[in-house]
């Protein structure tokens, strides 16, 4: 009995069986190990190729459209700038090359125009930006009646820039505005013709760019103020930090970024401006407010030099080209100290 429970226990695996291995070596058993090689990469799975066409057909019906209404129009108009291109049906366009923009360089009305469009753009975002600031410090604070605030706030931002600049022709009227009756009220004069004014026309627009534009930057950060963190705020409080030293070392770091893109944005966004010059002035008076835009728009469509206008848009969108890239790099930069 002993032996034969001895010979069943042992089996050709057990080391102590005296049999050797299944690969017959004399092994301790088991299969032979493989070694392992990667074979060659086959084609992608069905179901990821079939996600990956799904993924371009649902991007397709927004693609579509910024191909066609965005990117198209950019390089129609980067290719008729160099070009003689007029109005009138029956003149052939020619290819000039770099002309448009050699006449560019001797034109001093064109960068007349430009740096009056950089004090538009400096003048509205600067101000607007501070003003927000503190409208949003305000709007943040537990006061009553906040959300009736907060909608008028954003009254401005919900009409149209036609609408607006034809409001404020009326407030800048010299015989019946409301600006001037309140002058007279007052007894400080009779009053100013704000619009036609050489020295207070740019002023007075950069006065309606500030207010038109004030409520998205209010907004913006305003969300970025609800995002901090209250604890940080009483913690700093409990340390002994007064008001100033709270917005500089907890909310302004926590806004900061939404500080430095809506600031950006709206640099961009002024530089850009057409619809609220052009009811409030239309570039008047003498040229004093008659931003790049305008200019452009002039030259196209009052005297039909469509390709020296086209021009004009290149280098406006080079410099904001150049103003992007200066925001991205920033951003990142940001991002890799973080």
């Amino acid at each position: 009995m002993t032996s034969v429970t001895a010979t069943k226990r042992s089996g050709p695996d057990d080391p102590h069986g005296g049999h050797s291995g299944r690969d017959g070596h004399g092994g301790q058993g088991g299969r032979p190990r493989r070694s392992w090689r990667p074979g060659p990469s086959g084609p992608p799975p069905r179901g990821k190729a079939f996600g990956d066409r799904a993924a371009w057909f649902l991007v397709l019906p927004a693609l579509i459209p910024i191909l066609i209404l965005s990117v198209g129009p950019l390089l129609y108009g980067i290719a008729l700038a160099f070009t003689d291109a007029q109005s009138g049906r029956t003149r052939s366009t020619q290819w000039i090359g770099t002309l448009n923009f050699q006449d560019l360089l001797h034109d001093t009305l064109f960068w007349d125009s430009f740096r009056i469009g950089l004090v538009w753009a400096v003048g509205v975002t600067v101000p607007q930006f501070l003003l927000a600031l503190g409208l949003a410090l305000l709007l943040n604070q537990n006061l009553r009646l906040r959300w009736l605030a907060r909608a008028l706030a954003i009254v401005p931002w919900a009409m149209p820039e036609v609408v607006v600049g034809i409001m404020w022709r009326l407030v800048y009227n010299p015989d019946a505005g409301i600006l001037n009756e309140t002058i007279r009220d007052l007894g400080l004069g009779d009053g100013k013709d704000w619009l036609t004014g050489l020295a207070t026309a740019l002023p007075a627009v950069i006065l309606v760019g500030i207010w038109a534009g004030m409520p998205q930057t209010t907004v913006a950060l305003l969300a970025g103020l609800q995002n901090t963190p209250r604890e940080l705020h009483e913690a700093a409080a409990l340390d002994g930090a007064g008001a100033w030293r709270r917005f500089r070392t907890v909310t302004w770091p926590a806004i900061k970024p939404i500080a430095l893109a809506i600031s950006a944005l709206n640099l961009i966004w002024n530089f850009n401006s057409f619809a609220l010059v052009y009811v409030l002035t239309s570039g008047g008076p003498g040229g004093r407010t008659r931003l790049p835009m305008l200019f452009a728009y002039e030259e196209a469509f009052r005297y039909g030099q469509f390709g020296y206008a086209a021009a004009m848009g290149c280098v406006m969108v080079a410099v904001i080209s150049v103003l992007l890239a200066f925001y991205l790099v920033g951003r990142l930069r940001g991002g890799e100290d973080r």
